[in-house]
């Protein structure tokens, strides 16, 4: 087994980014380590890792960026990680977005489906009173027996 030093190439075994190359950025203990590459960014058990014999000059907690280039260097295409999107606009950017006058598309749905609704609630009672005309009967309701219960006598003192 190759021994674990910052910058030695490995492979994910275990996990979403199993199959995927990386690089050792950090040691943190007999057992875990810190990666990164095609990975995330993370730490991670040495036993989820197979080491290759390749080893990358760089020095430890390195940038993303200069993994992605030692990455490149040994023959490997990084592909860009997904950023998780907190900063999507800036301020006056998203200032401008609400002081717009068209309706939000969820208020929109929200409207268009209600007049569905009222449309399909019209249609079925349409549908309903045209089978009442049709059949013309009068319909006999039903004799309900009424309860009679028997008053109990009050007790004079």
């Amino acid at each position: 087994m190759p021994a674990v030093e910052v910058g030695r190439l490995c492979v994910k075994l275990a996990g979403r980014d199993a199959g995927k190359e990386c690089l050792i950025v950090d040691i943190l203990d007999e057992n875990f380590v810190t990666i990164e590459g095609n990975t995330r960014r993370r730490k991670c058990n040495i036993r989820h890792l197979e080491f290759l014999p390749k080893v990358a000059k760089i020095k430890a907690k390195a940038s993303h960026e200069e993994v992605a280039k030692a990455l490149t260097s040994l023959g490997f295409k990084v592909t860009q990680m997904k950023t998780t999107g907190k900063k999507l606009f800036k301020k006056e950017q998203a200032k401008q977005i609400v002081k717009k006058e068209t309706p939000k598309p969820n208020k929109a749905k929200a409207l268009l489906g209600l007049a569905e609704q009222s449309s399909v609630r019209q249609t079925l009672k349409e549908k309903v009173v045209a089978k009442v005309k049709k059949s013309d009967k009068p319909v006999a309701k039903a004799k309900t027996k009424k309860k009679v219960t028997a008053k109990k006598p009050t007790k004079k003192k």
